[in-house]
């Protein structure tokens, strides 16, 4: 299967994208992921992603299409791929439809997960990070430490990280809001969106994933 993933900031597209892609055997294909392979290996592309980086500015849409391109045309993706992060845009979206259609190829599904705002902010704001290790996480309401501020595995500090902060998780929304929540409609013409709620266990929404995902493939046989 050939899948996008969107949804807003907080709405857990980072974990259900690794569960899926590995019960879909696809592999996993963020831009997060493009970004950092292409700089650690020191492709052209990425020297030129990292120039616009060091300068603080966005990478140009040009350049990420043409990561994505190449990280698609690998022989893991020839069977199917699900993209995290990609497109970001409708002019993203139109260049990942001229690319496929040159390669004969089209997507299957572009899979929705809908979260209500104030749970988002929720989510993100209630973050708190081990100070000693970034892999220790933990929430002020879900996953509370037994003690206050202090890691329950190292006893490290907890803190919030900037991006964490309620205005600054709003101020992401926004983004996401006026930059990529116009793609759903975009693939909404196409009849390609399935959109599922992303509340409740882990599992649960893996699971409203995959049947729902199923049952837009074999609409679109």
């Amino acid at each position: 299967m050939r899948i996008v993933l969107v949804g807003p900031p907080g709405a857990g597209k980072g974990t259900q994208a690794t569960r899926l892609a590995e019960k879909l055997r696809v592999p996993h294909i963020s831009t997060g992921d493009l970004f950092r392979a292409n700089i650690s290996r020191q492709t052209d592309l990425g020297k030129l992603a990292k120039s616009y980086m060091d300068a603080g500015n966005l990478v140009p849409d040009e350049v990420t299409i043409a990561m994505a391109k190449d990280r698609m045309e690998q022989p893991d993706a020839v069977n199917g791929f699900l993209l995290d992060g990609f497109p970001r845009n409708v002019s993203q979206a139109e260049a990942l439809d001229e690319l496929l259609t040159t390669e004969g190829i089209k997507l299957d599904a572009v899979l929705d997960l809908e979260a209500p705002e104030e749970e988002v902010v929720k989510r993100i704001a209630g973050r708190r990070i081990c100070r000693n290790d970034s892999s220790h996480v933990f929430h002020v309401t879900y996953k509370k430490p037994v003690k206050e501020g202090v890691c329950d595995v190292c006893g490290g500090e907890l803190y919030q990280r900037d991006d964490d902060s309620e205005a600054t998780v709003r101020t992401r929304l926004e983004v996401y809001h006026t930059q990529t929540e116009p793609i759903i409609d975009y693939y909404k013409a196409q009849g390609l969106v399935v959109t599922i709620s992303s509340l409740g266990p882990v599992d649960e929404i893996t699971q409203r994933a995959l049947e729902a995902l199923k049952g837009e493939a074999a609409e679109n046989k």
